[in-house]
């Protein structure tokens, strides 16, 4: 079964930038899709960004569209979420999961995510 950690969330003043790991322990790594999530006190989860297996389709919600950058270096068996001109309603903990074979159309949020990490908190704030 498939092992997801995230790493890199951390406090970060509006307008900066942190850069989020999610590295998987898995021989066939490059068989999943991956998606990004958060999650804020007392709202419900979002699903943020997700990447398909070879990297080739990558969707984004519209509240971190031109900000957030998703990628993966099947390699190192990790995904990358670069998050740039941070907001402080992007403060909340992040979660990476498997969708398998998801495409990352539109409708990415409808496919069941599975292997969740232990999520990692992110701060905006001065």
């Amino acid at each position: 079964q498939l092992q997801l950690v995230e790493s890199g969330g951390g406090l970060v003043q509006p307008g900066g930038s942190l850069r989020l790991s999610c590295a998987a322990s898995a021989f066939i790594f490059d068989y999943y899709g991956i998606g990004w999530f958060r999650q804020a006190p007392g709202k419900e989860r979002e699903g943020v960004s997700c990447i398909s297996s070879s990297g080739g389709s990558t969707n984004y919600a519209d509240s971190v569209k031109g900000r957030f950058t998703i990628s993966r270096d099947n390699a190192k068996n990790t995904v990358y979420l670069q998050m740039n001109s941070l907001k402080p309603e992007d403060t909340a903990v992040y979660y990476c999961a498997e969708g398998g074979s998801v495409s990352c159309d539109s409708h990415w949020r409808d496919v069941p995510f599975s292997s969740w990490g232990q999520g990692t908190q992110v701060t905006v704030s001065s």
